[in-house]
């Protein structure tokens, strides 16, 4: 039986949001924020799934707080894109979804870390 990884399954969610949501902003003709939201919105994912091969519980620590960094930069980018309406859209979906992975990531690292 395939055990769920929920955590691995919504930052790919997320990914493809953000893939979405780059194609919307360059649409708009926004190149600089869009960039760097691409950038840490898929790097959630990757460092989860790196995190999945991780060789001890110190690597697999070390690679979701990477994790969780990439998704607080990625709250960010979605913030500041949110207050500056340099793009007219609506980020509550996005802002609500980041903020779950963040949530999700840091309970991660605090129960990995004090299991060690």
């Amino acid at each position: 039986m395939k055990t769920e990884n929920k955590i691995l399954e919504l930052s790919f969610d997320f990914s493809l949001q953000m893939i979405n949501l780059y194609k919307i902003l360059i649409e708009q003709r926004e190149f600089v924020l869009s960039r760097q939201l691409l950038r840490s919105g898929t790097s959630i994912g990757a460092n989860i799934e790196e995190a999945g091969a991780a060789q001890s519980r110190k690597d697999f620590i070390s690679k979701m707080c990477i994790a969780s960094k990439e998704a607080r930069e990625t709250r960010c980018w979605l913030k500041l894109l949110d207050k500056s309406k340099l793009v007219d859209i609506d980020y509550i979906v996005y802002l609500t979804s980041i903020e779950h992975i963040v949530n999700i990531l840091t309970k991660i690292v605090k129960t990995s870390s004090e299991e060690t």
